[in-house]
This record gives structure tokens, C-alpha cells and sequence, in this order.
């Protein structure tokens, strides 16, 4: 059987700071080759992806895994406790960046499917499908890997997300959607000038304040079934000016936004450049903006895929989880365009912290869930 916290304390010290592969995907390649499953990187921006199959291609019922192996920084490497990419145990607990986002859910996910077509050899084809640029700004991870499995007619029929997902107890939440997510840069452009002759001068900052008051107060939506309501944050306000006695000529404020499908980043942006139109007009500053979509909102509807992971949920840890669109984005949002696609993970609330670290227990849990999975997939 595979060790799913050993192979986790393995990839724990590999050091694959995005976008750093770090030794980690050859770790796993070597391991799935080892296990018959035909594997290939997909690198693509100077970012390393794994793509391993077995069974057939482009076979009907191919049941995909999708995580990342790419960790965020570890900040001050001083104040951990436990070396970031030493993998120390203590107390039942694995320390270690990237302990629980996400090396433990690949590690699981890996083992439960090394094991299954060992023993099990099912009647189609098991996928996973791995990157190196989730914490990143995920343009060539699992992006190339869905661009790639299109130009060479691979396919998954169905697919979970590794990340973490439960808040308090493994087994507690399953993800069948996200909030979109996007953010706006916007410049408020008047006129330089001393403050004490503010009729020769145009103020930007009263302006900027307007369109913050106008866009943090404004009601989105009540939100819907399965999301919550759309929020727009304003997150900075910056003239660069430091000087009191002069009004500046510019200043730039950032707002994001996270929203449900009763929305588009189209129909934001829209939204935006409306109300930055109508402040423009009422105070004779010229607006400028740039935007950025990180993702559009999506949902799974509750069915076939749902009710098959929180079976095997409930049938290995005796909870029955919800089902949740909370949190911030993942590469789900690019996997629910290839195929249906859910997230159940570990416990999360650790993740990106200094000492980070996973409970052991719950990685072996985590496997005996996908293993189950896997099993009542292809048994159906």
C-alpha cells in the first residue's frame, strides 16, 4: 500500500516555491510511471506541469484528480518553529510549507490511485492532473494542462479538486462552485496646485472618495441559492503625496470584487465604468481604468458527482458535509469548462501560515475518501 504521509513529507521537502518545480513533479512521475500510468510534462511559461493517465485514452469514464504541488513563500524562515521543508513530525502533526495547500491532498490522491489500479483495475481510465502554478498567477498551469489534454484528445468525465476545503473537521464541506473573482486598478486624474488656491487647482481626492463611498455602499444582490451576496471591497487609496499643502494631480485606488452568477466580470466592469462615468461628469476629473477577471462564478449543480463524493465522505468519517460555493478561487475554475467538477480536501484553516503543518490522521482519511471514490465510481 502507499504511504500517502509519507509521500506527503517526501514532497514537503521539495522546495517548489512558485513557480520552482523543486524536484516534486519528478518525485511523482517517477512513482505513477512506476505504476503504469503514462505520464507527461506539460511545462509550459517556465512552469512545470504532470499529466498522468492510465488506462485508456480518451476513454468515457475517466475519473480525474486535479491539485497542485507549488507552495507560497515561506516569509520569515526564522520564525518557524520547524524548518519549512523539513517535513518534521511532532505530536501527530507534519510541519512544513505547503503541509496542508495542497502536498498532502496530492499525496493522497496519488496514493489512493496507485492503489486502486494495482489491486482494482478498473473498466476505464484514472487522470491527474498536476501543476505547478496554482499560487501563482495560474496562466501555465492547470490551464496548459486543459489546453494541452484538448490538442490531444484527453479527457476527463469527471474531476475533484484536491484543495482544502473543510473548516473545522475533515469531511464537514465539499465545494461544488466558487465565487467569481476581479479586481480594478483606477487612476482619478485632476489638476496639481497649492492648497491654499484650490480655485486653480483640481482636487482627484474627493472625487476618489465619492466613487469609494458609491461603490463599497452599493447592494449587488441578496445572493442566491447556492451563493452568497456579491461583495466589491475597496482595498487601497494612494496619492503618493506627502506634502500638505499641495493638492495632488493624481490618485489610484484598487477595489475587488467577488460575485455570483448572477453576475459576469463583463457585466461588472460595465457596472464600474458606469459609476466612475458618473463621478467623472459631477466633479470634472477624468477616470481611467484597468481590470483584471481572476474568474468567472460557477456552480455544479448538486447530482451525480456531489452525492458520489459526500457517500464516500460519509461512509469513511461518519459526517455528512455541506455543500458549499464559499472561499476564494481555485483551478476549478478552469476544470468546470472541461468537465463536472467538485472539491473536497483537508482542513484548511493552517494553510499559507508559519508552521504550517497537517494533522496525519486526516491524510490517511483523505485517502481512504478518494479511494472509496474511486471504487463507487467504477463500480456504478
Amino acid at each position: 500500500m502507499t504511504d500517502p504521509q509519507d509521500l506527503t513529507a517526501r514532497l514537503v521537502r521539495c522546495p517548489s516555491v512558485t513557480p520552482e518545480e523543486g524536484g516534486a513533479l519528478v518525485l511523482l512521475e517517477g512513482l505513477l510511471s512506476e505504476a503504469g500510468f503514462a505520464c507527461t510534462r506539460v511545462d509550459r511559461g517556465g512552469v512545470a506541469n504532470l499529466f498522468a493517465r492510465w488506462g485508456q485514452k480518451g476513454h468515457p469514464r475517466s475519473f480525474g484528480f486535479n491539485g497542485h504541488t507549488d507552495v507560497v513563500p515561506v516569509g520569515d524562515a526564522a520564525a518557524w518553529t520547524h524548518p519549512p521543508f523539513g517535513a518534521e513530525e511532532e505530536d501527530g502533526w507534519l510541519y512544513g510549507r505547503g503541509a496542508t495547500d495542497m502536498k498532502s491532498g496530492v499525496a493522497a490522491f496519488v496514493a489512493a490511485a496507485v492503489d486502486f489500479v494495482r489491486q482494482t483495475p478498473p473498466d476505464g481510465a484514472v487522470v491527474l492532473a498536476i501543476t505547478g502554478d496554482e499560487e501563482g498567477v495560474s496562466t501555465d498551469g492547470t490551464l496548459a494542462l486543459l489546453d494541452w489534454m484538448k490538442r490531444e484528445g484527453e479527457r476527463m468525465s469527471a474531476c475533484i479538486v484536491g484543495e482544502p476545503t473543510c473548516p473545522e473537521t475533515i469531511g464537514d464541506m465539499i465545494k461544488i462552485g466558487r465565487r467569481g473573482s476581479m479586481s480594478a486598478w483606477i487612476t482619478v486624474t485632476g489638476k496639481q496646485g497649492h492648497s491654499a488656491y484650490l480655485q486653480k487647482a483640481l482636487n482627484p481626492m474627493p472625487a476618489v472618495a465619492l466613487l469609494a463611498h458609491r461603490l463599497s455602499s452599493h447592494v449587488l444582490d441578496e445572493g442566491t441559492a447556492h451563493f452568497d451576496p456579491s461583495t466589491c471591497s475597496v482595498t487601497s487609496i494612494d496619492t503618493g503625496n506627502p506634502a500638505t499643502n499641495v493638492i495632488p494631480a493624481q490618485a489610484r485606488m484598487a477595489v475587488n470584487l467577488r460575485f455570483n452568477d448572477l453576475h459576469s466580470g463583463a457585466s461588472l466592469t460595465d457596472w464600474l465604468q458606469s459609476e466612475a462615468d458618473k463621478v467623472a461628469a459631477e466633479t470634472g476629473v477624468t477616470i481611467n481604468m484597468a481590470v483584471k477577471i481572476s474568474g468567472e462564478a460557477f456552480l455544479t449543480p448538486p447530482g451525480a458527482l456531489s452525492d458520489l463524493v459526500a457517500g464516500a465522505v460519509t461512509a469513511e468519517t461518519g459526517l455528512v458535509p455541506r455543500l458549499s460555493t464559499s472561499g476564494g478561487t481555485s483551478d476549478a475554475r478552469f476544470v468546470k469548462s472541461h468537465c463536472p467538477v467538485v472539491e473536497f480536501g483537508l482542513v484548511g484553516h493552517r494553510m499559507h501560515e508559519v508552521d504550517e503543518r497537517v494533522w496525519t490522521p486526516d491524510i490517511h482519511a483523505l485517502k481512504r475518501v478518494y479511494s472509496r471514490i474511486l471504487s463507487d465510481y467504477f463500480a456504478a
